[in-house]
């Protein structure tokens, strides 16, 4: 099934994510308990709790990462742009290219920062042949969505593991743009930073809303605040409010949400 048709799309209006009674299991431990969530196309959404209540486990869930442990079950669906991401018929292959994962630390292959940036391109066009102009374009058009193209634009060559944590994770972002995801999950991404660092890729994150959808787990409460538009609470595997980022922090609808929010728990 082409995930990327105008027909999944308009399938979904204004949703990038939508998920139904969903349950995951590890083994015998239920990790999530009837999930329903609808995540609005382009905007940044927060997902905030305390640890072990399945925020990763969520994330990881949206490109089927959790498949790859034998021991995992999963029961409900994950629509994502109007496409059942689990249903028979979807290629995992088409679902990692609509759905783009950053993780906790940054990634970068040890290679060169121009070969990082063509690495997913490549993996998934290698019956087309692209011109170097063309591959150049792709390139410097990546690095320039993540703010690193006036930084690196004369050491192309240069290995990607000797740029800074910050750049790394930017890098590591802009490998994923050239095969155009419509959803970006962040699991954590400004753990690993300093301060300077995390401010920079909180910046980059609001410069690309609306290009994409985002999901990002946080335990960072200010950078919820900061970084998101609509945040969502869970709790022991289940969603306990789902709302605008603003009236979360402001005015919480449950008290398990007041209690996390002001650190009594978590």
């Amino acid at each position: 099934m082409d995930m990327n048709t105008e027909e999944s799309i308009d399938a979904a209006v204004g949703l990038a994510i939508h998920t139904d009674a969903l349950n995951l299991w590890y083994g015998d431990f239920q990790a999530l308990y009837d999930v329903n969530l609808d995540i609005k196309k382009g905007r940044v959404t927060s997902l905030i709790g305390p640890s072990g209540c399945g925020k990763s486990t969520f994330l990881r869930s949206i490109n089927r990462i959790n498949e790859r442990l034998g021991y995992v079950r999963i029961e409900g669906a994950i629509d994502v742009f109007g496409n059942n991401i689990y249903a028979p018929e979807v290629e995992l292959v088409q679902v990692r290219k609509q759905v783009g994962m950053v993780f906790q630390r940054p990634n970068p292959l040890p290679a060169s920062i121009r070969e990082n940036i063509l690495f997913g391109h490549k993996l998934h066009n290698r019956e087309r042949k692209y011109s170097r102009d063309d591959e150049d374009e792709i390139v410097e058009e990546s690095l320039r969505q993540v703010l690193l193209w006036d930084k690196v634009k004369d050491n192309l060559r240069r290995k990607a593991t000797g740029l800074s944590l910050e750049e790394q994770q930017k890098l590591c972002i802009a490998r994923l743009l050239p095969v155009k995801p419509s959803v970006l999950l962040m699991d954590e991404p400004c753990s690993a930073l300093d301060p300077k660092g995390t401010a920079a890729v909180e910046e980059l994150i609001w410069e690309l809303r609306g290009k994409y959808s985002i999901l990002i787990v946080t335990h960072n409460m200010a950078q919820a605040r900061r970084a998101s538009e609509e945040c969502i609470f869970m709790l022991m595997g289940k969603v306990i409010e789902h709302t605008n980022t603003a009236d979360m922090f402001v005015t919480p609808q449950h008290q398990e949400t007041a209690d996390y929010i002001e650190g009594r728990y978590g």
